[in-house]
Order: C-alpha cells, then structure tokens, then sequence
C-alpha cells in the first residue's frame, strides 16, 4: 500500500470545487451503510436524502466524477465507494502524528473511525514529560522532542493539532517546518500557515454557539406566537352620541 508521502489526492488537479469535495464523504457514509447493507444500486433520490442534500447537487458533484449512473437503475453502490475513497485519497495508507494528548487527544487517539478510512495514527505527541511512555489507544505517547524526527521517519504529512491554544502556533511551525502539508486543528485559535499548507479546523464551542442561536430564535418565535393580540382600544363616544352610545342623547324642550 502507498504511503500518503508517495501519492496526493487529484481532486485539485482535476478541478473539483471545495464545495464538492466537502460533501464526498458525506455520500461515502451512506454509500458505506448501504454496502455494509449488501444493497447493490442507489437512485440519486435515495442517495441524496440520505447524504443531507437534494439529488440535483448530488448528481452535479458526481459528474466532476465521471460518474452519471443508470436511467432506471441507478448508481453502483460499490463502484461509487471505491470511486470516492480514490478521489479522498483513501485508498492510500496516511500515517497521522496527534500531537496534545489531554482529553480530546486521547479521545482522537481512541477513535476506531481513522483506521477504516486510511488513515493510520503514527505518533502521539505530548509536551509533558510525565505523559512519555503512557500507552494511549495502545500507542505510547513521546515528547514533543522527537516531533521532527518521528514525520521525517513516518513519513507523515498529516498532523493533527489537540493542544491549548497558546501553544498551537508554535506546534504548527514546527509540524510544517518538518514537513507535513496538511493540518487539522482543534485548539480554539486560527493558525497562520505558508501558502500549500492546508488547514481544516474543528471548533466544537463555535458549533454549539450556532446551536444556541437557533435554539434562542426558536424560542422567541414560540413566545411571540404565544403572545395574545391587544384588545382595540375601546371607541370612545363622537360629539352626537349619547352617554349610553350610539343613541343621540334627547334634550329637555
């Protein structure tokens, strides 16, 4: 199997929008159920409502594809997977260095999902000495000492950052200093980065503040429909209405 040093993924070069490759592998999680399923082919209809989006888009990102489908049938639920997974650069072998290994890296470190998508966790990296040789997912953990060494030796060129804020730059330098070309960061600050580098970043407190504003906007929409009009304001008697309303008061002869 080829190393992610060897190969890049050719969704660049073959002129696929970002907006496309950020759904790939929204279609390949429902693809993957489907097969996992032994369900053969898929409308674009099913795909779509399954993936989150309508068929219309679907069937456009597929196109950058070269993949059209069937009238009638409909996509190979295989073909597509693999058609997918090689676009994502999935079908290669990508050694990952984590480096901050407090709860969330360790959480990262955890995660089963990495392996069954190429993705292979190389190195655990942590600034504290006491955390060197404590075994994390079955990984010893090494300091951050050995961080150029271990992507030289690895050959990884994907790093994921889980450390405090205020140390997040400095281990970013380094990791495109010693080579890696693309980082996922989690620590809650944006990353300057030379151009070629590539950076996604995962910020779960922007993400539960999204939430909340369209929890507090629902809200409000319930109390204002819970709000009970205002009575009119009560007509008030004309100059030739009576005391008692619309009948003329009678004057004495």
């Amino acid at each position: 199997m080829a190393t992610g040093r060897t190969h890049r993924p050719a969704t660049r070069s073959r002129g696929i929008p970002e907006a496309t490759v950020a759904r790939l592998p929204l279609y390949l999680r429902a693809l993957t159920a489907l097969s996992e399923r032994s369900v053969p082919t898929v409308s674009s209809e099913e795909l779509a409502a399954a993936a989150g989006v309508n068929s219309a888009k679907l069937r456009k990102d597929f196109s950058y594809l070269g993949s059209y489908g069937t009238r009638g049938v409909g996509y190979d639920v295989e073909y597509l997977v693999y058609q997918i997974s090689r676009e994502l650069g999935l079908t290669q072998d990508w050694p990952v260095v984590i480096v901050g290994i407090g709860n969330l890296g360790a959480a990262l470190a955890n995660y089963g999902g990495f392996a069954s998508r190429g993705f292979r966790v190389a190195a655990l990296i942590d600034a504290d000495p006491q955390m060197a040789g404590k075994p994390v997912a079955g990984i010893p953990v090494q300091h951050t000492d050995e961080l150029e060494k271990i992507i030289r030796e690895d050959g990884v060129s994907i790093g994921v950052i889980a450390t405090p804020a205020g140390a997040a730059q400095q281990v970013c330098d380094r990791l495109v200093a010693a080579g890696v070309t693309s980082i996922l960061n989690f620590a809650p600050t944006v990353l300057n980065v030379p151009e070629g580098v590539d950076v996604r970043k995962v910020d779960l407190s922007i993400e539960l503040q999204i939430l909340a504003f369209h929890e507090q906007r629902k809200a409000g929409e319930e109390a204002a429909a819970d709000v009970v009009p205002p009575v009119a304001a009560r007509k008030q008697p004309s100059a030739d209405q009576g005391p008692d309303g619309d009948v003329p008061a009678v004057m004495p002869a």
